[in-house]
């Protein structure tokens, strides 16, 4: 095979998941070589739902032969795998084709998602190629790498994991990144910079530096963590995403609405901390009135009952705004 020893080349590079959970990637694929199965799954996760998120659509516009090729790998390393290339509605429609053209008789299939946001999740991704609509998040453990796609082990890993694994079976892997910078910049767009590049460094390096006071988000436009200028050296984590705000010309319970109206709107309503806990935030903002103890009892709640990422993941963009913006 030839790259028998991409597991180990994985481990040296320390590659991490681009898809937020920045897990290690080659633990990912040694648990999937040490789980016995004469099937697996690979999945290529192009959802990309977050907010001002753009970089795995950028890789499908520029480079999909790198993700094709990511994913050529993973086959010769998993013997009698199959792999799908799963994409949100507008990426399908626009990047079929081109990327049925790169696979050939390759067992890969091009998939559309049927979902919004949720469907990135890794077992709601699961559960829509099984078409098992609508679907939900399943409980967790099992994990795909034990018990994903039709309850086979399932390596699910970003579409820009991908792009690095092909770079990194080359030897052209530099520890670079994708990073996502939106919001009151002049140069927005995605750029490929160093791992471990500050946020000031970045924006400074694109010619992004605001000449006003500013806040950034960052890792997501909606999930993402707030901070302020004076603390933009610090690195960027979860999916690379950096949104610059005017923090004079900024209002802090209309970004929070907009924050809150996505998760509302994107949450699978199936279980109670999400569903409930989201409306509960709502009332306060609309009032513009945080009673604290409640919200700080809702943010308990939805970090440790809820079903998936989604719900874990919403107090984070709120105790950092509330702490720092009003």
């Amino acid at each position: 095979m030839k790259n028998k020893n991409i597991i180990s080349k994985l481990k040296t590079a320390d590659l991490r998941g681009r898809g937020g959970a920045d897990f290690p990637t080659y633990l990912k694929w040694q648990i999937m070589a040490d789980t016995v199965s004469s099937q697996k799954y690979i999945v290529a996760n192009g959802s990309e739902g977050e907010p001002n998120v753009l970089k795995d659509g950028y890789i499908l516009k520029n480079y999909p032969e790198l993700l094709v090729e990511g994913l050529k790998i993973a086959l010769d390393t998993f013997k009698g795998s199959r792999a799908f290339i799963f994409l949100r509605r507008d990426y399908y429609k626009k990047y079929k084709k081109k990327l049925e053209k790169l696979i050939g008789k390759m067992p890969i299939t091009v998939f559309r998602e049927h979902g919004g946001y949720l469907s990135g999740e890794e077992t709601v991704l699961c559960e829509e190629i099984e078409k098992n609509l609508p679907a939900r998040p399943r409980t967790r453990p099992p994990f795909p790498g034990q018990a994903g796609v039709y309850g086979l082990p399932t390596l699910i890993n970003n579409v820009e994991t991908f792009y690095y694994v092909a770079k990194i079976a080359r030897g052209e892997y530099k520890k670079t990144r994708l990073y996502s910078i939106t919001g009151k910049v002049p140069y927005k767009g995605v750029f490929e910079l160093p791992v471990n590049m500050a946020i000031k460094q970045i924006l400074a390096e694109t010619k992004n530096t605001p000449e006003f006071d500013y806040f950034v988000q960052i890792g997501g436009g909606a999930s993402g963590d707030v901070l302020l200028s004076s603390e933009t050296n610090k690195l960027v984590n979860g999916s690379g995403a950096i949104v610059v705000y005017d923090k004079e010309q900024t209002d802090p319970w209309v970004l929070m609405h907009t924050w809150i109206d996505f998760f509302m709107r994107e949450n699978c309503d199936k279980c109670t901390p999400c569903r409930e806990g989201t409306y509960r935030i709502l009332e306060m903002i609309r009032d513009r009135k945080f009673d604290k103890k409640i919200l700080e009892d809702l943010f308990f709640v939805l970090e440790n009952t809820s079903y998936c990422a989604l719900g874990r993941s919403i107090p984070l963009p709120f105790r950092s705004a509330i702490k720092k913006l009003l």
